[in-house]
C-alpha cells in the first residue's frame, strides 16, 4: 500500500477505549473532578466515583449522612462541586477536593455549634478540611449536617 493510500484510509481506533477515556472524569488542579453541571442524585455520584484516591470513601460517606440526616434532600453539581440543600437552589453543604485534604463548606457554618475550625473570607461560611487520616467522627459530622440542614441556604 502506498503512503498516498494509508493517508487516505480512515485511521484505526478502538472504540471501547475511545468511550472509556473520554467518558472518565478530567481532574483538575488539585484534583477536584471535572463533572457537567446537574441537578439531583446522578451527578453528585458521578463526582464521587470521581474522586481520586482515598477521597472517594470520604465523600460516599458524607454523602450517605447527609441523605440519613435530611430526608428528601436536594442535590446538585455546579462549578464541580456536589451541594446539599432542603430546598431547590439553596444550599447548606458542598465539597471540594484539594490535593491534601476534602474541603467541606458549610454556607451558614458560623451559626453551627461548634463553627467547623476554617473561617472564610466569605460572610458567615465556614470549611471543615478532611485529611487522609483524620478519624471521621459521624456524631460531629451528622450534628453539623442537620444544624445546617435547620439554617437558611445560600441562593446560587
Amino acid at each position: 500500500m502506498s503512503a498516498k493510500d494509508k493517508a487516505a484510509r480512515p485511521a484505526r481506533r478502538n472504540p471501547g477505549a475511545r468511550e472509556a477515556t473520554s467518558a472518565a472524569p478530567r481532574l483538575l488542579y488539585g484534583g477536584n473532578p471535572q463533572i457537567p453541571k446537574g441537578y439531583g442524585d446522578a451527578p453528585v455520584q458521578a463526582y464521587i466515583a470521581a474522586m481520586p484516591g482515598w477521597k472517594r470513601e470520604v465523600g460516599r460517606r458524607l454523602d450517605e449522612l447527609v441523605e440519613r440526616t435530611v430526608p428528601g434532600v436536594r442535590k446538585a453539581v455546579k462549578w464541580n462541586t456536589p451541594l446539599y440543600g432542603v430546598e431547590e437552589g439553596a444550599w447548606f453543604l458542598a465539597m471540594h477536593c484539594f490535593d491534601r485534604y476534602l474541603k467541606v463548606t458549610f454556607f451558614r457554618g458560623d451559626a453551627l455549634d461548634p463553627p467547623p475550625a476554617q473561617p472564610s473570607k466569605v460572610e458567615h461560611v465556614r470549611y471543615h478540611h478532611i485529611h487522609e487520616h483524620d478519624p471521621f467522627d459521624e456524631a460531629r459530622w451528622a450534628d453539623w449536617i442537620a444544624q445546617a440542614s435547620r439554617l437558611p441556604g445560600e441562593r446560587m
